[in-house]
């Protein structure tokens, strides 16, 4: 097994045909470890989280026979309250599920390998790893806590935050009994009062749309929030625009509004990905508060996402009791931090 060590984003860009194979193939498929997405969240460091001075792609890449087999997308920064490390590329705030790419059955060696490569080379200004937004469960975290040990390392494992999501029955009846009776009710009694009240329809972003516009609509939804309006910072929206493309050409993006008597009354920025509706972002007009339309919306995401096959609709992080009355299963995203003795 062959290392590299990618530090320029030409060198990075190169990659980008053997790397989203490799994803596709790899232990832990998600959305955000495809090249389109990491590449435009490094435009901006994630909306501006990082700085740029202080930030350098620090990309592990391995190779048998010359064929991709396992990635680290790493890159080193610090900021106050957050000393040097090495982290994965999209961490921590704005994306959901991070971790190694890489083939099943080379996971442990590729791990070895790396912890040994840091080790061992001067190109790096620090050992220290702090790897976030790991799904639990995942094997990445046992791996790495065995080897830490056999290693002679601090290894350390903590939880950042709950993830819910919703497995998807065959059909819309069997899901709506995977309710408590109370929500059966209010889902019913919401949707049905929506469409006596108005024309509702379920309107998806279509591929020959200026998603700039659309993207910038999205917005100016999220500003309805109070929460949302510190976090939308110039960068912050410079890197939604951007995501919003990238999503596009790569064919994730799956932007779906509510329009309440043509006007657009609620809106959910999602991704389509290993046959699942990944809940990124939502947005809502308080004009139409009485008509519930994020709630409704996320009804008729439900019922659109069974009715096409999906197997889940993933929630993601973030423990907010609404995701808990649709049906929502907790997981949780954890930090893996190791480090030299």
């Amino acid at each position: 097994m062959e290392l590299t060590l990618i530090t320029s984003e030409n060198e990075w860009k190169s990659l980008r045909p053997e790397w989203d194979q490799l994803v596709a193939r790899s232990f832990r498929a998600y959305p955000f470890s495809e090249f389109w997405y990491l590449f435009n969240w490094w435009q901006t460091l994630g909306g501006g989280e990082w700085l740029v001075e202080n930030s350098s792609p620090q990309i592990i890449t391995a190779r048998e026979d010359d064929v991709l087999v396992g990635i680290a997308p790493m890159f080193s920064s610090q900021k106050p309250g957050s000393e040097l490390a090495l982290r994965f590329i999209g961490q921590i705030e704005v994306t959901d599920y991070l971790d190694f790419i890489c083939l099943p059955d080379k996971l442990e060696t590729f791990l070895s390998h790396i912890l040994d490569f840091i080790d061992e080379s001067s190109n790096f200004k620090t050992k220290r790893l702090e790897l976030a937004n790991i799904l639990e469960g995942s094997p990445s975290v046992a791996i790495m806590e065995r080897l830490c040990l056999k290693k002679q390392r601090n290894f350390e494992v903590s939880v950042l935050q709950p993830s819910p999501g919703i497995r998807l029955p065959s059909t819309w009846e069997g899901y709506l009994q995977t309710l408590s009776k109370k929500q059966r009710h209010e889902v019913r009694r919401k949707e049905r009062n929506t469409e006596r009240d108005y024309r509702a329809e379920l309107v998806f972003v279509q591929d020959s749309v200026d998603i700039d516009s659309e993207m910038k609509r999205f917005i100016e939804l999220m500003r309805h929030d109070q929460q949302k309006v510190e976090f939308l910072t110039p960068l912050t929206e410079q890197y939604l625009l951007g995501l919003g493309k990238a999503a596009q050409e790569a064919g994730r993006l799956n932007l779906a509004s509510l329009m309440l008597d043509g006007e657009q009354a609620a809106s959910y920025l999602n991704f389509i990905f290993d046959n699942k509706l990944w809940v990124y972002n939502t947005g809502w007009d308080p004009e139409f508060s009485n008509a519930s339309p994020g709630w409704v919306l996320l009804v008729k995401l439900i019922r659109w996402a069974i009715e096409n096959g999906l197997d889940e609709v993933d929630l993601m992080r973030g423990g907010e009791e609404y995701k808990y009355r649709f049906g929502g299963v907790d997981r949780h995203v954890v930090q893996v931090v190791v480090d030299r003795q």
